[in-house]
């Protein structure tokens, strides 16, 4: 393969990458976290990466914002939807610095981290639930 010609995956690239992640969920998670809206961005905004702490926007590939849908359920819904970032440009970066895994791969994880956040769990359970899955 020439790399001379090839363009960088663009935000639609990442979204329909996302999509296809997505999708390829098996039931039931798919069907609980149905109603999430997707979104891909180059990078988190300088309000998002102040409230984590964070100076280098290269640091965050992906947030949840939301009502988790433990809390959803016994508050009532939720008063606007539950959205995923991914952050396209942070996510190349990781992918171009580990070079082991597809770009693919690597979008489906983030996603899929973020839907746990969806369901509720936080860092360290999503975290023991991936080394338990290796």
């Amino acid at each position: 393969m020439q790399w001379t010609n090839q363009l960088a995956p663009s935000l639609e690239d990442f979204a329909r990458l996302a999509k296809e992640a997505f999708d390829a969920l098996p039931e039931p998670f798919r069907g609980l976290a149905g109603d999430v809206v997707i979104r891909v961005d180059d990078f988190a905004d300088d309000e998002v990466l102040a409230g984590f702490g964070m100076e280098d926007p290269f640091e965050l590939t992906g947030l949840y914002h939301g009502v988790d849908i433990g809390l959803r359920y016994s508050m009532g819904p939720a008063a606007e939807p539950s959205r995923i970032f991914l952050y396209r440009r942070p996510i190349l970066d990781e992918w171009c610095e580990r070079g082991d895994v597809g770009l693919d791969e690597i979008i489906a994880h983030v996603l899929i981290h973020e839907i746990g956040h969806h369901f509720g769990l936080d860092d360290d359970q999503i975290h023991h639930i991936e080394d338990g899955a290796d």
